[in-house]
Parts: structure tokens; sequence; C-alpha cells
């Protein structure tokens, strides 16, 4: 059975709890909107120590990031180069562009 977007936040929980001080350098939230099979609204709450990941809408998100649930797997899995999907439109982003930079070092 394929991974869906849950299972891959699940993974990204458990490495933010044994990296609590993963994110202390970011200091915002940011918000994943999934579409498709599986997809969803979560947030990644980079201004607790360990960050928290949890379903939902906010509007105290930074950075939205937008995509279709076998590209934020891939993604999160780093079976996707992020950048190769920003330019063919498959990953959107809203909000902070520098902020959506700094997800890469958390998500690598």
């Amino acid at each position: 059975m394929a991974e869906t977007p849950r299972d891959v936040i699940e993974k990204l929980k458990a490495k933010l709890a044994s990296k609590p001080d993963i994110g202390k350098d970011i200091g915002a939230m940011y918000k994943f909107v999934v579409t498709g099979e599986g997809g969803g609204t979560w947030l990644m709450d980079m201004r607790q120590t360990p960050p928290a990941i949890t379903e939902g809408e906010s509007a105290e998100a930074a950075c939205t990031i937008r995509m279709d649930s076998p590209d934020f797997v891939a993604l999160l899995n780093r079976a996707a180069n992020p950048v190769m999907l920003y330019m063919s439109g498959k990953l959107k982003i809203e909000g902070d562009m520098p902020l959506a930079m700094k997800l890469q070092s958390i998500l690598s």
C-alpha cells in the first residue's frame, strides 16, 4: 500500500520530536494544504520546542505550502526536488518565501 500524506506527517512528527531544537531559529508557523486522496491541512508550529504538527486551519501561518498528495509524499520522502516542483507549478507557496526556503533544511 502506498504511503499517504498522513503517514509522512507522522514520520515528520517523530523527526521533530527527536530533534526538539531543529526549528528554534525559525520561530514561525507553516501550513501545508494537501489536495487529492488522503489530503488535508496541517500546521507545523516552529515557535514551540519541540515543534508541533497539528491538523487544521490557522490564520497565524506565515507560510502556506499547497500541493497534491503524491507530490507532497514524494517531497517529504526526498524523492522529489522542491525547486523542480515549484518551477513546474506543482508546489505553490503563499506568504513568506524566505521562510519557505528555510523549510528545506528541516525536511532534509
